[in-house]
C-alpha cells in the first residue's frame, strides 16, 4: 500500500506531467518562433488552425478522458483487468473517430476555413496547413488515448520521455524544412505541417509499445478484439459530459478566434503569440490539476473519500501560488518576449496590454483546473458540463461578441469577458466541491454495499462517515 500511495502521490504524479507540458510548451513556442520567420500571416494561420484542431479533438478526448478516470478508479479498487479492458477500448474507439476527422479535414480544408471567417488572403496558407496537419488527426486521437491510459496507471514518466524525444525531432525537422537546412527542401509552412505529422507518428509508435506493457497482464494485438459493453457504457457515462465540457471550451475559443479575425489579422497574430506566452503561465498549475485528478480518482476508487476531498484544496493553493508567480514574470518581461516573435509594433503593443489582463486571468483558470478536475475524478462530470455550457456560451462567447464587436472594445473587451467566465466557473465549482454532495452520496452507496455483503453495518470506511469525522 505504501509503495502504491507513493506512486500516486501528488508530487510523483505532477512533476513528470509538468516536464511533459513544459516540453509541449517549448514545442509550441519553437513552432511559433520559427513560423514567425515565414510571416505574421503564417503565424495567424497556425494559431487559427490549432484552435480548429483542438475543438475537433473533443470528439475523441471524450473517450480518452472518461477512460482515464475509470482506469485510475479501477486500479484504486484493485481491479486491474477491468482497467486493462477500458484502456484497450479507449484506444480502439479513439482511432476510429480520429480516422473520420482526418478524412474530413484532408478533403475540405478551404471550405472549413471560409466557414469560420478566416480572412480571404490567409485561405491559401490555411488550405495547405489544415489539409496536412488535419489529415493526421488520427495520430492525435491515438496519442491521447495511449498517453491518458498510461498516465492514469501512475506512470507519468513514460509520456514525459516521449515528449522529450518528440520535441527534439520536431525542432530539427522544423528548422530543416523552414530554412532548407541539411539538404532538406525549403518548404516554409508546408514544411512545418510535414514536420508536425512526422513527429506525431513517431510519438504514437513509441506510446503504443509502452502501452502494451502498462498493466499487470501484457496487452497483445489480439486483445484489441475485446469489447465490454458495460464498461464502455461506464466510459460514456463519465466521458460524454467531459466531452461536452471540453467541446464548449474549444468551440467557444474557436468562435473567439473568429471574432478576433473579424477585428483584424494583427489582433489574430497577437492572440496567437499570447497563447504561447499564456501556456508558460499555467502549465505548472495544470500539471498539478492533472495529477490531482489521477490521485483523487485513485483514492475514490479505494474508498478513501476524506483524503480525496482535502487533496483538491491543497492542489488548488499550490497551483494558485505557481501561476501567480509565472504570470508576474511574463508580465515583467513580456515586451522582450513578444519582440522575439515579431517586429510589428502594433502586435507587440496589443500583446503587452493583454499581459496585464493575464495577471487576472490565470488565478481564475487555476481554480477551474483544480476543482473541475476534482469533480471529474469522482464522476461528477454532469455538473461541470452544465456550468461550462452556461458560462462559456453566455459570457465567454455571447458577451464577448457584444462587448468586443458590437460595442467596439476590440481584443481587450473580448479578453475581459474571458476573465469573467473563468471566475464564474471557478466560483460554482468551489461551491459544489465544498458541498461534498457527490462524495457523500458515493460514500452512502459504499456503506450500503458493505451492509449487504457482510451484514456488519459498515462499508470500506466503517460505520462512521469519513466526511463527518
Amino acid at each position: 500500500m505504501a509503495k502504491t500511495d507513493k506512486k500516486f502521490s501528488l508530487g510523483m504524479l505532477a512533476w513528470p506531467i509538468f516536464i511533459e507540458l513544459f516540453l509541449q510548451f517549448l514545442l509550441g513556442a519553437a513552432d511559433t518562433l520559427m513560423v514567425s520567420r515565414i510571416s505574421d500571416d503564417a503565424v495567424a494561420v497556425v494559431g487559427f488552425s490549432n484552435q480548429l484542431f483542438q475543438a475537433l479533438m473533443t470528439l475523441f478526448i471524450t473517450i480518452a478522458s472518461g477512460a482515464g478516470i475509470l482506469i485510475a478508479q479501477k486500479l484504486g479498487s484493485r481491479n486491474s483487468e477491468d482497467a486493462r479492458t477500458i484502456a484497450i477500448m479507449a484506444v480502439k474507439v479513439s482511432a476510429v473517430i480520429g480516422i473520420v476527422i482526418s478524412i474530413v479535414l484532408y478533403l475540405m480544408p478551404g471550405e472549413i476555413a471560409s466557414l469560420l471567417q478566416l480572412p480571404n488572403h490567409l485561405l491559401p496558407l490555411a488550405e495547405t496547413y489544415i489539409s496536412i496537419v488535419g489529415g493526421g488527426m488520427v495520430l492525435i486521437a491515438v496519442m491521447a488515448a495511449l498517453s491518458n491510459s498510461i498516465r492514469n496507471t501512475g506512470n507519468t514518466k513514460g509520456p514525459m520521455y516521449t515528449a522529450i524525444g518528440m520535441n527534439v525531432v520536431h525542432v530539427f525537422f522544423n528548422y530543416a524544412f523552414i530554412f532548407g537546412a541539411f539538404g532538406f527542401p525549403k518548404w516554409g509552412l508546408l514544411g512545418v505541417a510535414v514536420s508536425t505529422v512526422l513527429c506525431r507518428l513517431l510519438a504514437a509508435i513509441v506510446l503504443f509499445f509502452m502501452f502494451l506493457g502498462s498493466f499487470e497482464r501484457t496487452i497483445s494485438i489480439r486483445d484489441f478484439n475485446v469489447f465490454n459493453r458495460k464498461l464502455f457504457g461506464d466510459i460514456l457515462r463519465i466521458g460524454w459530459p467531459l466531452g461536452v465540457n471540453m467541446s464548449c471550451w474549444f468551440f467557444t475559443q474557436l468562435l473567439i478566434f473568429s471574432f478576433i479575425a473579424i477585428i483584424g489579422s494583427n489582433e489574430l497574430a497577437a492572440r496567437t503569440y499570447m497563447n504561447t506566452l499564456e501556456a508558460f503561465c499555467f502549465m505548472l498549475g495544470y500539471s498539478v490539476a492533472l495529477a490531482v485528478q489521477i490521485q483523487i480518482a485513485h483514492l475514490y476508487g479505494a474508498g478513501r473519500v476524506k483524503e480525496a476531498y482535502g487533496i483538491a484544496f491543497r492542489a488548488m493553493w499550490i497551483g494558485l501560488a505557481v501561476v501567480a508567480v509565472n504570470a508576474f514574470l511574463i508580465f515583467l518581461f513580456g515586451r522582450q518576449l513578444l519582440g522575439l516573435f515579431t517586429e510589428n509594433a502594433e502586435i507587440v503593443s496589443l500583446g503587452v496590454s493583454l499581459l496585464g489582463l493575464n495577471l487576472l486571468l490565470q488565478p481564475g483558470k487555476m481554480i477551474n483546473m483544480a476543482l473541475n478536475n476534482a469533480l471529474n475524478a469522482v464522476g461528477d462530470t454532469r455538473y461541470t458540463m452544465w456550468t461550462s455550457m452556461f458560462s462559456m456560451w453566455l459570457i465567454a462567447t455571447g458577451l464577448a461578441y457584444w462587448v468586443g464587436i458590437e460595442l467596439g472594445w476590440g481584443l481587450i473587451g473580448i479578453y475581459l469577458c474571458m476573465i469573467l467566465d473563468e471566475y464564474v466557473r471557478g466560483a460554482v465549482s468551489l461551491f459544489r466541491w465544498r458541498g461534498q454532495k457527490f462524495l457523500r452520496k458515493a460514500e452512502r452507496s459504499e456503506a450500503d454495499a458493505g451492509i449487504k455483503a457482510d451484514g456488519s453495518g459498515g462499508g470500506p470506511l466503517g460505520k462512521q462517515s469519513a466526511l463527518d469525522v
